[in-house]
């Protein structure tokens, strides 16, 4: 497995919750794109600049239990390819408390465009982060 590029502690809110009192599938989404929010924005104040951001290409999940309240998740990213334009993010959503427990994992991939919407190289700052 690729070492973790970015991990983050998230409190699971009882508005992720379903009927069922678990937190929703969608929810699971949420955890990811914030903890690739803060990543990038880690990296750089300007990730989602005048120039050139990120769009999501693809994304698959595992769901492998629910997640209930109240939780505190761990949402680890790691680089799994590493293009000249695209980005391969694995994550993994875990508890925070008990490191045996996984909720969910799989990847997204990520392409950085530019304002006309063609694919621009990725940045240095996650090339750099990328790397090790």
């Amino acid at each position: 497995m690729n070492p973790v590029v970015y991990a983050v502690d998230l409190e699971v809110r009882w508005r992720d919750l379903d009927a069922f009192n678990h937190v929703n599938n969608a929810s699971y989404l949420g955890y990811i794109e914030e903890a690739r929010v803060r990543w990038f924005k880690s990296l750089s104040n300007d990730w989602a600049g005048e120039t050139a951001a990120p769009i999501m290409a693809a994304v698959q999940l595992n769901y492998r239990r629910p997640v209930n309240w109240p939780e505190t998740v761990r949402v680890e990213l790691f680089a799994e390819r590493i293009g000249t334009k695209s980005l391969t993010l694995g994550h993994r959503i875990g508890s925070a408390t008990d490191e045996g427990v996984l909720y969910c994992d799989g990847h997204t991939v990520l392409v950085w465009v530019d304002r006309s919407g063609q694919s621009v190289p990725l940045p240095e700052a996650v090339l750099a982060a990328c790397a090790g």
